[in-house]
């Protein structure tokens, strides 16, 4: 139990780090300068479920492959919400296309990146914590 806590409190710290990197992205206008549509504000209501989700997330820490090497760990799990943002989230619940591309060609790289922070937070976060 105490390691699921661990990775959900991990989970939730990589997604503040995630959606920090996310916003100052857009804030700073590097999505715009790069052709991309994502500058989203940084509010409670955008946070919160992000938030929940990265730690949600995090559980996948609990599967038993490269313990040893936690920010390879990190990185690879970062693909599995990278492959829910693009081929589900983006096309079938925000209607921006497949992979987000009506927002810019390069929306997949960005995601690809967003969620690499969140794996490598999440990631230093349980070592950390252990």
């Amino acid at each position: 139990m105490k390691k699921l806590l661990i990775f959900f409190a991990a989970g939730c710290v990589g997604a503040l780090a995630n959606s920090i990197t996310a916003w100052a992205f857009g804030n700073y206008g590097i999505t715009k300068a790069l052709g991309v549509s994502i500058a989203p504000a940084l509010s409670s209501s955008w946070l919160y479920p992000r938030i929940v989700w990265g730690g949600i997330w995090g559980l996948l820490f609990i599967l038993p492959m490269l313990d040893s090497k936690l920010l390879r760990k990190g990185s690879i799990l970062s693909l599995f919400p990278t492959a829910v943002q693009l081929f589900v989230v983006f096309p079938f619940k925000a209607h921006k296309g497949m992979a987000g591309l009506e927002l810019g060609a390069l929306t997949p790289l960005l995601v690809l990146f967003f969620n690499w922070v969140w794996g490598i937070a999440t990631a230093i976060a349980i070592k950390f914590a252990k």
